[in-house]
């Protein structure tokens, strides 16, 4: 497999896996609110929070590295 297809891959999987984790922090604190739990020992929703902000910004760093290579190229063109 070569490394753009790899990066696009990882990317996507960052970029799903963020709102995944958004979803599941957004869903925990209104299960909260009634007392409950979703997730048995997970981390609390505001900590999954932060690792979707962060695997976010993983996905937007390699977008926009791959933006500034495309662009670089064509640059270069004649």
């Amino acid at each position: 497999m070569k490394s753009k297809n790899v990066e696009s891959v990882v990317r996507r999987i960052f970029f799903y896996g963020a709102f995944v984790l958004a979803f599941a922090a957004v869903a925990e604190k209104v299960v909260n609110t009634f007392k409950r739990t979703l997730f048995a020992g997970m981390p609390e929703p505001s900590r999954l929070l932060e690792y979707a902000v962060v695997a976010l910004l993983f996905a937007i760093a390699m977008q926009l590295d791959r933006i500034r290579i495309l662009l670089s190229a064509k640059a270069s063109e004649p």
